[in-house]
């Protein structure tokens, strides 16, 4: 019977794709070694050369099992240009490496279109490899194998697309097109396609007449006076078109793109055999526990009533440390997303004409996967507002006394039940007075407000809010910060910035360890129990009425130790009858998020347990100052209450939401279904 090979496509896929990051991770390792010891060659370490070879082999070899021709052919020239490096016939040069990392982008490609049978861009993959196929004929002396230095001052990069179409007699002006195009080369990214349309057949041939032309892609801080410049001498003895193009990568598809296409590994995860086998141990114990308890409750009496104790003890345990081992599981170290910066970095300092490092620390920190999988998109958002907008060009940083590389700093750390992580730069920081005048500008805010540098800063996160003066393919579009903050907070965290003028920003994103289950305090509103997340929980306090004041066109405030904070009654907020309308025989919970404080008044607090989390979305539909909701002990449903929402309503001075299920008032709607 003939092996169906498609049920292994999926373990190829997965493969194929990590093993690209991880070429990826270690060319960008090569370049930034050539770039600290200031050479244009890298003296390439042959444990890392081995690494990228054996990735692209295991490519090769796999596609070429599975019948992906396209993925094998461009996998054969990439491993060959690879072997070369290794013998020495190949100086690994920046340009090298850069066309190296295009060829990733390229095997990524491909490989998508061999999972999603949707077709990429072949032409741009085709232009890569013919590169690949002609860089063993540059080296060792040709002058495209060196970087391109600019040779203007550095600023706003433009794509220019130029056609290049000779006359004829162009040699006998003493001109060569040869110097031309080397000239073009030095300003910037160069690339070159010869037209060869009007080439005669060789009985006509003469050769001192020029029949080629050339199609060429410059991409640089180059203005169009420096283009026109290096035409010059052949101006009368063209015909010359030079476009300026709209800035876009010339890769297959820009990293973005790739990671986002990249959800063949979002249904898998892959476990290390120690943790598996943590797992099997604890459910043995488990088995061992049940079988126990199912001898003493077919042979009950009252006198093995201490064993039956002791055997729910021993039951409570071990569903405790088999929690534990599923919850391991889906934990993953925070590298998986920081790695993924990497690439963007690098790409778009280039295209900025920018000198930046990117430095992690605690990337080990672990946190669920699920949670991973939906942080890349905002960790990218803030990476790249840092680069477009935070870190400035080497000269502007040399002029403020800065070193010309600027940094940009990714740090994770576990803070009780969250994970903390900052996204720091050392750039110019947050312009207050270009934040507060576009505000104004926009009816936001009247120019007579009085706000803090702190709720200045907190205005980038509102919708469409941008300062950037164009649009680019980078920022500017008025989608971005607000698209963080609702991803984030979607996430059951929050964001928030802080900035010096010249020093830099820092956003620091709160989130909770995992999205499974939660560590809440039950509270009694009336006849319900809801449940607090305990993370936002500051302290709880007995309510003296006298502290109660309610100034005016704002909510109820009280007074605790010389603080004044809003607060809200539950049960008016849900329409709930209350167990007393005495606030005396209440209870304040403060309760804390997004760096501001609020009080929720209760009936009582329950206790502290551990809750199992359900998308009330999902299962009913979004609900305001509702975040999830959870089946408690005794089969009910328990709402998990959504305290960044109830403090922007208490600081708004909004009194009332609508109910957390239906129309009606809680007491008589009916409680969605819960599995």
């Amino acid at each position: 019977m003939p092996i169906d090979m498609r049920q292994f496509h999926q373990t190829f896929f997965e493969e194929s794709l990590e093993g690209l990051a991880n070429m990826e991770t270690e060319l960008l390792r090569l370049e930034k070694a050539g770039a600290e010891n200031g050479q244009e060659t890298v003296t390439a370490d042959l444990e890392i050369l081995n690494t990228i070879f054996r990735a692209a082999h295991s490519i090769k070899g796999g596609s070429s099992t599975f019948g992906f021709e396209d993925v094998v052919a461009f996998a054969h020239v990439l491993e060959t240009r690879l072997d070369a490096i290794r013998d020495g016939r190949l100086r690994p040069t920046r340009k090298v490496i850069s066309l190296l990392l295009l060829s990733v982008d390229c095997l990524r490609s491909l490989i998508i279109s061999a999972r999603t049978g949707k077709e990429g861009d072949n032409s741009a993959i085709d232009d890569v490899r013919r590169q690949l196929e002609s860089l063993e004929s540059e080296q060792p002396s040709s002058p495209a194998s060196t970087v391109p230095v600019s040779k203007t001052p550095q600023g706003k990069i433009s794509h220019w697309q130029i056609m290049f179409r000779p006359h004829l007699h162009l040699f006998h002006t003493g001109n060569d097109p040869l110097r031309i195009l080397r000239e073009l080369n030095d300003l910037g990214e160069c690339h070159v396609q010869a037209d060869i349309s009007s080439l005669p057949g060789w009985d006509r041939m003469k050769p001192e007449e020029c029949y080629l032309a050339w199609k060429i892609e410059l991409i640089g801080p180059i203005s169009r006076e420096t283009v026109n410049e290096v035409f010059s001498w052949v101006a009368e003895d063209c015909s010359l078109e030079i476009k300026l193009k709209p800035m876009q990568s010339l890769a297959p598809r820009s990293i973005a793109e790739a990671v986002a296409s990249m959800d063949a590994q979002a249904g898998t995860l892959r476990v290390s055999v120690p943790k598996v086998d943590a797992l099997i141990n604890t459910v043995g114990e488990l088995v061992i526990t049940q079988t126990m308890l199912s001898l003493i409750a077919s042979n009950f009496s009252f006198d093995n009533l201490s064993r039956l104790f002791s055997g729910i003890t021993q039951l409570e345990r071990n569903t405790r440390e088999l929690q534990e081992s599923v919850m391991s599981i889906r934990m993953l170290p925070l590298s998986f997303a920081f790695n993924r910066l990497l690439r963007l970095v690098h790409d778009m300092s280039q295209r900025l004409g920018k000198k930046v490092e990117l430095v992690f620390h605690g990337e080990q920190t672990e946190i669920d996967k699920t949670v991973i999988d939906r942080l890349i998109d905002p960790l990218m958002h803030l990476a790249r507002n840092s680069l477009d907008h935070g870190i400035e060009l080497p000269a502007e940083r040399l002029a403020a006394g800065k070193p010309e590389t600027g940094r940009i700093e990714l740090k994770a750390y576990q803070k009780g039940g969250n994970v903390v992580i900052e996204v720091r730069d050392d750039g110019r920081g947050l312009s207050h007075e270009r934040i507060f005048a576009k505000a104004v500008e926009r009816g936001i805010v009247s120019s007579s407000s009085k706000l803090t540098p702190e709720e200045i800063a907190e205005l980038i996160f509102l919708p469409g809010f941008s300062t950037a003066e164009s649009v680019s393919d980078l920022s500017g579009r008025g989608v971005g910060m607000d698209v963080v903050r609702n991803n984030i907070c979607s996430l059951g965290g929050s964001v928030e910035v802080a900035s010096q003028a010249g020093r830099g920003t820092c956003f620091t994103v709160r989130l909770p360890l995992t999205l499974a289950i939660l560590d809440g305090l039950s509270i009694q509103v009336g006849e319900h129990t809801y449940i607090l997340p305990l993370v936002s929980i500051v302290e709880s306090v007995r309510i003296r009425p006298e502290q109660v004041s309610r100034p005016a066109g704002s909510s109820e405030m009280y007074g605790l130790r010389k603080e004044y904070m809003p607060f809200l009654r539950l049960n008016e907020l849900f329409h709930i009858e209350s167990r007393s309308t005495d606030l005396s025989q209440g209870l304040l919970v403060i309760v804390e998020a997004e760096g501001k404080k609020a009080g929720l008044y209760v009936d009582d607090l329950l206790g502290q347990q551990q809750v199992v989390i359900k998308n009330l979305a999902t299962h009913y539909r979004k609900v305001e100052a509702i975040s999830a909701a959870t089946i408690l002990g005794d089969g009910t449903v328990a709402m998990i209450l959504d305290v960044p929402g109830l403090i922007r309503l208490a600081h708004a001075g909004t009194g009332h939401a609508t109910p957390p299920v239906g129309d009606a008032p809680a007491s008589t709607t009916a409680t969605p279904t819960l599995n």
